[in-house]
């Protein structure tokens, strides 16, 4: 058992654009749990820049509640979802060893041993925090099914639109092109050897388009996209905001399909073969490429994060993933 009493530090969201670090105390560690030390973390800047200005509508305050979240919305909350660290205490048999756990930027915390996932040696700690991400990016693939050598639009070069073209840029015969309107995300593109355009020049008569930029325009843009009777996988979520979708022009002639995909459940096709355990095992698995590292932004202590989110999770600030450091 580990002693009672001792004090972690807890990012939380106070405010609209305001964030501290409040300490927490630690209760004596129960059976069947494990105590993590935090060594990485990242910021999942689309859901924790709409959780920063209070945009999570009251309709989904019970589905948006991240696993060991604290609070409630719209504040005070403390939220996140990408944490590595290693067990401090707990079972023998996890005793000192890395993993990953869905929980909010803390410093050191308390969960149940099977809510950790061990990491495999061949992955860096430090991109370990891709783990939720992929995850999520691995759903999407599998709720599209694409099938292969298919011309494949992912519109959103952000961190789960880029890792949704890297999956299915392993599909034999795909041609896969990253859509953004930022021209640097050419350079992440070339870095995950894909294709990249800029919404003007998006590739036409796709069979598939993933759409991950939470914007209307982008949404637009991968309808024009889409060639006859493609889906259009809508990853976007826009919280409290609402968004024009252009369903006029070629939607109902070329019978396109619109569906949305959530990490909330494993996708149908997989639901038979894969728990929420071996997905996630599965994600983790994925990340041994060590072309993610472009995903990451420079490392951000902990304790300045009240100072830094601003810039972090502002629009157009370059970031992809910002790793923390603790």
């Amino acid at each position: 058992m580990a002693d009672g009493g001792e004090v972690a530090q807890a990012l939380w969201y106070v405010g609209p654009g305001r964030a501290e670090i409040r300490d927490e105390r630690l209760a004596p560690l129960a059976d069947g749990h494990v105590r993590v030390r935090a060594v990485h973390g990242a910021i999942s800047r689309g859901t924790e820049a709409l959780i920063a200005a209070g945009r999570v509508p009251e309709s989904e305050h019970r589905r948006m509640r991240a696993p060991f979240m604290g609070g409630a919305f719209p504040f005070p909350v403390k939220y996140g979802y990408a944490t590595v660290g290693v067990i401090e205490a707990g079972p023998a048999a996890l005793a000192g060893r890395p993993v990953f756990a869905l929980h909010p930027h803390q410093t050191r915390f308390d969960v149940p041993a099977e809510a950790v996932a061990p990491l495999p040696a061949d992955i860096p700690l430090s991109r370990a925090v891709l783990s939720a991400n992929m995850e999520t990016a691995l759903n999407a693939v599998w709720d599209a099914a694409p099938g292969p050598s298919g011309r494949i639009a992912v519109v959103g070069a952000g961190v789960v639109g880029a890792l949704v073209g890297l999956l299915c840029a392993r599909i034999e015969g795909a041609e896969v092109t990253l859509v953004d309107v930022d021209p640097s995300r050419a350079e992440l593109a070339r870095a995950l050897g894909l294709n990249f355009a800029a919404p003007d020049d998006a590739p036409v008569d796709c069979a598939f388009v993933f759409h991950a930029s939470a914007s209307a325009a982008g949404l637009a843009t991968a309808l024009t996209a889409a060639g006859d009777e493609a889906t259009i996988l809508e990853l976007s979520w826009y919280g409290a905001g609402t968004v024009a979708a252009p369903l006029g022009g070629a939607f109902h002639s070329r019978r396109l399909k619109l569906i949305s995909s959530q990490v909330g459940k494993v996708a149908p096709s997989h639901r038979a073969t894969h728990t929420y355990r071996q997905r996630l095992d599965a994600a983790i698995k994925l990340l041994a490429d060590p072309r993610l590292d472009v995903l990451l932004a420079p490392a951000v202590a902990f304790r300045d994060l009240p100072a830094r989110l601003p810039d972090i999770l502002k629009p157009r600030s370059g970031v992809l993933c910002q790793l923390i450091t603790y």
